[in-house]
């Protein structure tokens, strides 16, 4: 609980440990699918009537999954906390898990699935190559899952899934605005506390085996009109040393307008029309991600070839005490700034506690970024942006069906 009276509002972040890295295959998507069915009634407020009933109240609310966790988040005025307790205990005892709607919503997922990888390019690209990098980790799945899984879940896979993951015992509530400790704990002990625990979920325990060569895969796309281009490196999880040289390393790629691919391969070459790094949080180790799309009539080794130079640049010749401090810059300007607001604390703590093991990490968060050395930026970038830790996806146009096979 952060007390925060600036403002006469608060909001509720619950951060649920699942995510598809809980999930085996025959029930992947699931806890997708929970995201949407915690919007469809329980015992005392039935289909639908969350979302009016909080709107109703002057509030919103919105909910995300992703590989880690599954996170619900609401805002409202402050008057209405004793409502948001009461909505949200009443979704996580008493979810109706009905027939007639999981049928609603698996045909809901299935259209979201299809509809998606026809659309985006970046979804179909990304789940080729998460699938090929991870051959053991459940990060080798999407998390929206597999459409033979969607299509065969049964009700007792949903009642068993809800009951094990969305126990008290597997979540982490922030609330921040202008509430009290003590008002806010009077509530969960009066709405949260007769909700029984359960066993704790498995743990997962499957660990990535080393990655020892270059693996590739190639998409066909009658739609697409210049190659997509994806590498993906092995790197830690969030909780290594590394994490933070990681995260300004991607910064350095590919934010802003100076950083070195955008600089190079957008301007300069002009190869790509869009592209960008991603390297997200993470509870076990996952990839560090390099997506872009090629300028019409530039072919994909072209562009590979062009983002494969300034990554050995920084690998041999490390990078400037300028760009490093402008990256560290930026970083410090958008912590501070998204620590400014109510939503943004409640959203960093839960962040840091469930991805960093302590909510307390993210006050050591400026020093480590401040003490980070050119070095350290150099030196990752060679442990971990290496061919035989790589994976490539190519994205192109349909080839001709008439076209040699061979």
């Amino acid at each position: 609980v952060l007390e925060d009276h600036s403002i006469p509002n608060a909001n509720s972040y619950l951060f649920w440990r699942v995510g598809s890295r809980n999930e085996y295959p025959g029930i992947t998507g699931l806890s997708h699918f929970f995201e949407h069915m915690m919007f469809n009634g329980a015992k005392k407020y039935g289909p639908k009537e969350f979302d009016r009933t909080m709107e109703a109240a002057g509030g919103s609310n919105n909910a995300y999954t992703t590989e880690n966790l599954t996170v619900y988040t609401n805002w409202f005025p402050a008057d209405q906390l004793n409502l948001i307790f009461e909505l949200e205990a009443d979704r996580i005892q008493h979810l109706a898990i009905d027939p007639q709607m999981v049928e609603s919503e698996r045909g809901v997922v299935m259209s979201e699935r299809s509809t998606g990888l026809e659309n985006s390019n970046f979804r179909a690209i990304w789940e080729e190559v998460k699938g090929s990098a991870f051959r053991a980790h459940p990060y080798s799945w999407s998390v929206i899952g597999h459409e033979s899984d969607i299509i065969n879940w049964t009700m007792d896979d949903l009642i068993q899934y809800h009951k094990t993951y969305y126990a008290p015992n597997n979540a982490v509530m922030v609330v921040a605005g202008d509430v009290t400790l003590d008002e806010v704990k009077t509530l969960a002990e009066k709405h949260f506390a007769p909700i029984p625990a359960q066993q704790p979920p498995r743990e997962v325990h499957t660990v990535e085996p080393e990655q020892k060569g270059e693996r590739r895969v190639y998409l066909h796309k009658a739609s697409v009109s210049s190659p997509n281009l994806m590498m993906a490196f092995h790197v830690p999880n969030s909780r290594h040393e590394d994490y933070y040289a990681l995260a300004v390393l991607a910064d350095i790629l590919s934010t802003g307008n100076s950083s070195r691919l955008q600089s190079s391969l957008v301007f300069e070459q002009q190869l790509a029309t869009e592209l960008f790094a991603y390297f997200p949080e993470s509870i076990d180790p996952n990839l560090f991600y390099i997506y872009a799309v090629a300028n019409p009539g530039v072919d994909a080794n072209k562009l590979e070839e062009g983002i494969i130079d300034q990554l050995q640049k920084i690998k041999q010749e490390g990078i400037s005490e300028e760009e490093l401090q402008k990256v560290k810059n930026r970083r410090l300007v958008d912590f501070y700034r998204e620590m400014s607001t109510i939503n943004g604390k409640a959203n960093t703590l839960g962040t840091y506690e469930m991805y960093f093991g302590d909510y307390q990490a993210l006050f050591d968060a400026p020093a480590k970024l401040e003490s980070l050395t050119t070095a350290d930026v150099q030196r990752v970038a060679k442990q971990y942006l290496k061919k035989a830790n790589r994976t490539v996806g190519i994205l192109d146009a349909q080839e001709d069906s008439h076209a040699d096979d061979l």
